[in-house]
């Protein structure tokens, strides 16, 4: 499975970053190759949050932990 872990930054608050991961059951066809490219779930994804910008993102295979940090 690959997840895609973004970089969030309120945009009240652009310093406010922390990570996350997007990953959800409508990403299961997502390749290494479109996640790096950016893939299209990516961008409904951020739709669904106006609250926060999209600051980087960086795909991983397998489990990552649960998406907290910075």
């Amino acid at each position: 499975m690959i997840r895609i872990i973004a970089v969030l930054c309120r945009l009240s608050s652009p310093t406010d970053c922390h990570e996350q991961v997007v990953t959800t059951s409508d990403f299961a066809q997502v390749t290494m190759q479109s996640c790096l490219m950016g893939a299209p779930q990516l961008a409904e994804w951020m739709a669904q949050h106006p609250a926060e910008r999209l600051a980087a993102w960086r795909c991983t295979i397998g489990k990552q932990g649960d998406g907290r940090g910075a």
